[in-house]
């Protein structure tokens, strides 16, 4: 290695360590569950995204291993040589229905499936507008295309209009408006009706990333979209590693856009498809959504956010706009948080610190999310060492 980078390499670590922000990376030991064993310690999970628990749930593991002996454990191309199995197919149908789309298409993660979809619909000559808080993936994304780019101030729809009456006075060949449909950071929820309206009076393209609604808001998990009851729109992204519990991303959209991705998105055409277990898994979890089993999972997810958030709430701590299972506790100075978080998980609760630049500088945070399968105990518990902790670390 040269010398010169060694020294970069260095000088960038170090800095880390000396923001109090450098860490090492946890290691799960047990199933991803309400109470897993991490770096050898047994400690409630309060940062899993396995919101419904189906990450462990006995239907996807016996889909996972009948799909293994039925079709082996890869695919063994990408989709347009002979990496679409007849699973692949199933998945996408059943995955439009869902979000209520003519079509969609399956990749490898939800931040792939942002990069494939921008990659396709925006070029030289396109527009883009996209809320200041949106996802890293979005952000790269739009980075990788030749579109011009404005940003609107997060959840705005008045400088959204702003931006888009600035804007009538260039011709470009499409705009797009992209927003994340839960912000994962702090929770909130964007407001895609008012968006709706915007799109529809200037003639804009809508496109929502679903990640953290997905199996979370709308009618069994269908997320934002229907759960604010928007009648159009026209592009869903989303995730099944989340609320799913496997592994993958989507785009929801009409046939057309889906046919011209199968031709243009990188993503898609230069990397294998999904494994036959992942594959069958993520089916049997969106079936499971739709039956009065998975409701009963949500509901129960909701009440529980609900008594943590309260609980959270009495005891003093700043919990920011959350509307959402996600509930940051936000301290301020980067190094407090991630002290914060590493009395947390001494005490028995592991929730993870998050600074700059993943936050605002002056935003360091514990990000918590409750999901359906903790018990009253668990929160119960977990409430009396946040209270703990922070009483002695005089942050309530």
């Amino acid at each position: 290695m040269p010398e010169a980078f060694e020294r970069y390499l260095d000088e960038q670590l170090n800095g880390l360590r000396e923001q109090g922000i450098f860490r090492t990376l946890r290691q799960l030991q047990s199933p991803q569950g309400p109470r897993s064993t991490i770096d050898g310690h047994s400690v409630i999970n309060l940062s899993s995204n396995n919101y419904l628990g189906l990450a462990t749930h006995p239907a996807l593991k016996q889909a996972a291993i009948n799909a293994i002996e039925e079709y082996g454990v890869g695919s063994g191309a990408v989709r347009t040589i002979i990496g679409t199995m007849s699973i692949h197919e199933e998945l996408e149908a059943l995955l439009a229905q869902f979000k209520g789309t003519e079509a969609s298409l399956v990749l490898q993660s939800g931040f792939t499936a942002n990069q494939a979809v921008l990659g396709v619909i925006l070029g030289d000559g396109d527009l883009v507008i996209s809320d200041e808080l949106n996802h890293a993936s979005i952000i790269d994304g739009i980075r990788l295309t030749k579109a011009a780019r404005k940003v609107y101030k997060h959840n705005d729809t008045a400088d959204l209009e702003r931006v888009l009456q600035e804007s009538q006075g260039v011709s470009h060949r499409n705009t797009v408006i992209v927003t994340d449909g839960v912000f994962s950071m702090d929770g909130d929820i964007a407001p895609l009706d008012r968006i709706a309206e915007l799109a529809e009076r200037y003639g804009a393209i809508t496109m929502v990333d679903d990640a953290h609604a997905s199996g979370v808001l709308g009618p069994h998990g269908s997320g934002t979209v229907k759960h604010l009851k928007v009648k159009r729109w026209d592009i869903h992204v989303g995730t099944l590693s989340k609320a799913v519990g496997a592994l993958g991303g989507y785009v929801a959209c009409s046939r057309k856009l889906r046919q011209l991705m199968e031709h243009r998105a990188r993503p898609f055409l230069f990397s294998t498809s999904h494994p036959p277990s992942v594959t069958a898994s993520c089916i049997a979890a969106i079936r499971l959504l739709q039956s009065p089993e998975g409701q009963q999972l949500i509901d129960q997810m909701w009440a529980n956010t609900q008594m943590f958030k309260a609980g959270l709430a009495s005891l003093g701590f700043n919990t920011g706009i959350s509307q959402t299972p996600i509930t940051p506790v936000i301290v301020g100075e980067p190094a407090r948080a991630m002290q914060f978080s590493d009395e947390l998980f001494k005490a028995g609760v592991f929730a993870q610190g998050i600074a700059f630049p993943t936050v605002a500088r002056d935003k360091g945070r514990v990000r918590t999310i409750v999901t359906a399968t903790h018990s009253n105990a668990d929160l119960e518990e977990a409430l009396n060492v946040f209270e703990s902790v922070g009483r002695r670390m005089q942050l309530i």
